[in-house]
């Protein structure tokens, strides 16, 4: 490798996207009040959800990601996780009968709060939602 080419290499390496990303899980009971009697969603058919108006259980799988500017630990990828983690656990954030939306509409607050305004690539937290 000539040194046109390392040099290509660092530039390269030097402006990279960094991001560090974690997943959890979470248990909650979730309830989607208007389901039960908008006529859009309670069909009577094939696509009735219905169901969704009470108390139901879901299993939230979490995966969050941000920003990080430096290939040395900016953030410790498993002290963010636990972080995260305990922010259901310590009550800090509920689940609630809140949508996905709305769930990751509050963590990202606690993480925009965490890692302030140097963080403006932070991108908003991401979950699905697994009905059992």
């Amino acid at each position: 490798m000539n040194q046109e080419q390392r040099d290509k290499i660092d530039r390269i390496k030097q402006h990279a996207d960094r991001k560090i990303w974690v997943t959890f899980r979470k248990e909650g009971i979730h309830k989607y009040p208007a389901a039960a009697t908008d006529p859009a969603l309670a069909t009577g058919d094939e696509y009735d959800v219905s169901f969704l108006g009470v108390p139901h259980r879901h299993i939230f799988h979490f995966r969050v990601w941000i920003d990080v500017f430096h290939n040395d630990r900016d953030i410790e990828f498993i002290q963010f996780k636990r972080w995260l983690e305990k922010l259901y656990a310590g009550g800090t954030l509920e689940l609630n009968f809140k949508s996905c939306e709305m769930i990751s509409d509050d963590l990202y607050l606690q993480i925009a709060q965490r890692y302030p305004d140097e963080r403006s690539g932070l991108k908003w937290p991401k979950m699905v939602r697994t009905a059992l």
